[in-house]
């Protein structure tokens, strides 16, 4: 009949999303990323030859960021998530263009594109993993999610170095646009829809200063967001001050990459970490990594810049011992939200990143006024430590 409608063959042959899938989509967004992660920092510090500077400039970028971020539900409610999850790989490919100038009001703007990108990609991905995975295989997924990026977070950063000094810019950010398209059309071939209770509709979304009033009053999403909080601040500094740490103590820029890569290589212990916290509890391999972690830092704080690569082993054993909260600190929220208010209660959880991105440099730039680079990380240890006891005493031990 002329009404008939022929469907292609292959869309039936899609299987039900999994935790393959979302492992799969998760390293090509993490490719698109790691790749200029070293880069970044590095253009600007380049522009501005000041270590309080970028400092600065990343604490500005993240504060426009959180606004994005809280009212994401906004754009959520009334646009269906597939568009805001492709809106938010067009946004990484905008700030890949930006970063092309030497301009440092342009490269701002790029940072900013990035934030919104990261902010649209992590909400939606989250609220997709949620609905299509058991609370009982949350730790499960989320290991097989950090291992299969393991490859993009290890050869990213010193890949994009690589291409920034040898190629030119225009190389190391071609590799972003390339990573985020690939990333676009497998979204759109798995074909993810949108759960009935959080689909668009004529009810008008809670305002986003109600939304964290009500994250606020839960205590258990209080203590998701701190853990989340902790870990992020240290992949932070991490990701901007090691290379800074490399570059500012004559190491090199190839050096700052090498470093960078060589902490995202141990993502794969991520699979370790899993089996860690069902076999101990989450709690104690949380409160665990946590402590280590600070230690670690403290470690890194001491030598500085004096003796920049007993730092960097310092760092690189803070990686390890931190990957095990990426491993295991999403599933302390994920068990927690309700399920008729994901969109507005991760919109508010996701901010852990953007502070994490504002709060600690606001804090470095007033520590580096007085002190050398090495403040930087023994501040950060400082912090991790009560993260860990605040972990070990309030988050349930049945978790």
């Amino acid at each position: 009949m002329a009404t008939q409608v022929r469907h292609p063959i292959w869309l039936p042959a899609v299987r039900a999303p999994g935790a393959s899938t979302f492992a799969i989509l998760y390293a090509l967004e993490s490719f698109a990323r790691a790749s200029v992660s070293s880069v970044i920092p590095i253009q600007i510090y380049e522009v501005l030859r000041d270590k309080q500077a970028v400092s600065l400039v990343y604490t500005g970028v993240a504060l426009a960021g959180i606004s994005v971020t809280l009212f994401m539900p906004l754009l959520i409610a009334r646009f269906a998530r597939r568009w805001v999850y492709t809106a938010g790989v067009v946004a990484l490919v905008l700030g890949a263009l930006l970063f092309l100038t030497q301009s440092l009001p342009t490269q701002m703007l790029g940072m900013l594109c990035r934030v919104m990108g990261a902010s649209a990609l992590s909400i939606t991905l989250n609220l997709y993993i949620m609905e299509h995975i058991r609370k009982t295989k949350f730790i499960e997924a989320e290991s097989m999610r950090l291992a299969w990026s393991t490859f993009a977070w290890t050869g990213g950063p010193a890949l994009g170095v690589f291409l920034y000094t040898r190629y030119g810019i225009v190389a190391a950010h071609g590799v972003v646009i390339l990573f985020s398209v690939i990333l676009l059309c497998l979204f759109w071939y798995f074909r993810l829809g949108d759960n009935p209770l959080i689909r668009p509709g004529k009810i008008r979304p809670a305002n986003p200063l109600a939304n964290i009033g009500r994250f606020v009053s839960q205590p258990r999403l209080r203590l998701a967001w701190l853990i989340a909080f902790g870990r992020s601040c240290f992949w932070t500094t991490f990701f901007v001050y090691g290379p800074i740490l490399m570059v500012s103590s004559g190491q090199g820029e190839m050096a700052g990459g090498l470093l960078v890569s060589g902490g995202n290589a141990l993502l794969f212990s991520a699979l370790i970490w899993g089996w860690a916290g069902k076999r101990f509890g989450a709690r104690n391999t949380m409160a665990f990594a946590f402590a280590a972690t600070g230690t670690m830092l403290l470690g890194a704080g001491y030598v500085g810049e004096a003796a920049p690569v007993t730092a960097a082993v310092f760092l690189l054993a803070a990686a390890f011992f931190c990957i095990a909260l990426d491993a295991l600190g999403s599933t302390a929220y994920m068990r927690s939200v309700h399920a008729w208010e994901r969109p507005q209660m991760t919109a508010v959880y996701r901010t852990y990143l953007d502070l994490s991105e504002l709060l600690p440099p606001l804090v470095y730039s007033v520590a580096l006024a007085f002190f050398g680079l090495g403040s930087v990380f023994a501040t950060l240890g400082i912090f991790v430590l009560l993260c860990g006891v605040v972990t070990f005493v309030y988050l349930p031990r049945r978790m």
